[in-house]
């Protein structure tokens, strides 16, 4: 499937990564999905996604098996992947944390329990499959470069994947899960890590992208863009001056993502800025109360419910800005605008 190129207008989200916290773009697109009576796979021209942001764009597009014109799941089903899996996803059995020191010696968690969670939802489905098209990030750790997985090309074998291993590749966050190597449909094989490390907000990537096959300017655009909750946590001189190695990874890797989805969103809002509407650009995203743990990998049954409830308050505070954005999408859309 291509981007379609006479349309006026295309409508595109982008979700942020974050780990466990997709739970939080997830309810909100859930309620999207049900307060509007749209479906997620539909309404889009276009889905990015950047780790956890990825395996939502690949669970939102994935075909049903009985009529793959069809979406497999709806956004209800997708949060429940977070829901009922994230338990076993961010698990440490207790010899791999002896064996690893505590995550110093090797990856935090095994990354057995990802596999299996990808592979019961998405089997052995290929990213040409995918209802619409996509930019997935990852990072080529070998040849030092982004790697994107997009579906509008992915009929050429050598860019086309598993599905199950374009979401494995994306959320290989370094420190959390070993990174990941996967093997095109040609054969050729990457090893690739969460494309967090250089685009956690790959809002600008599917920009670029609509611009480069469509021709379509930023007024013709309208992007709906998801961050998954923020907490920028300070590090006083005082207190980092002596950090070493061991300390600094955290910080680093916290500072490089959010430094990165921050520059995105300043370069949207400039692009944006510069039309006559520039509220066709619509980021939501807000910091996470100190009564939610805001780590990408606390998963427990508690903080997963914190997590949803914000969603949906999230979504709430936002719902007439989200409801304007999407009459706007709709005025120069072939498609039909949802009842409001």
């Amino acid at each position: 499937m291509k981007i379609k190129k006479m349309k006026e207008s295309v409508k595109v989200l982008s979700i942020d990564g974050g780990g466990i916290r997709g739970i939080i773009p997830g309810t909100i697109m859930q309620a999207i999905e049900e307060d509007f009576n749209i479906k997620v796979a539909d309404y889009f021209d276009l889905i990015a996604g950047t780790s956890t942001g990825g395996i939502l764009a690949c669970a939102y597009l994935c075909p049903h098996p009985d009529d793959p014109t069809l979406p497999r799941f709806s956004a209800k089903e997708v949060v429940n992947l977070y829901l009922e899996r994230g338990t076993e996803i961010f698990d440490i059995p207790f010899f791999h944390r002896i064996r690893s020191v505590g995550g110093l010696t090797d990856e935090t968690y095994p990354s057995k329990g990802l596999e299996k969670a990808l592979n019961d939802y998405f089997g052995d489905g290929w990213l040409k499959d995918l209802l619409k098209p996509t930019v997935i990030t990852s990072y080529d750790i070998h040849n030092r470069k982004g790697h994107f997985f997009r579906q509008h090309k992915a009929n050429e074998p050598q860019r086309n994947f598993k599905v199950k291993d374009i979401c494995r590749a994306t959320s290989a966050a370094p420190t959390y899960f070993e990174c990941s190597q996967i093997t095109a449909e040609d054969k050729t094989q990457y090893c690739l890590v969460d494309g967090g490390v250089f685009v956690n907000n790959p809002a600008m990537c599917a920009y670029s992208e609509i611009r480069e096959y469509t021709k379509l300017t930023a007024k013709n655009m309208h992007i709906l863009s998801l961050g998954t909750g923020h907490k920028r946590d300070s590090y006083p001189y005082d207190k980092s001056r002596n950090f070493g190695k061991a300390e600094w990874i955290k910080p680093a890797l916290d500072i490089m993502m959010s430094g990165a989805a921050d520059v995105t969103h300043f370069h949207m809002s400039q692009i944006f800025g510069t039309i006559e509407r520039p509220e066709q650009y619509l980021r939501v995203d807000q910091e996470i109360p100190p009564t939610i743990n805001p780590e990408m990998d606390c998963a427990t049954p508690e903080n997963m419910e914190s997590l949803r409830q914000l969603g949906l308050k999230i979504y709430h505070e936002h719902r007439e800005t989200i409801s304007q954005w999407m009459k706007l999408a709709n005025e120069k859309a072939d498609t039909p605008a949802p009842v409001v």
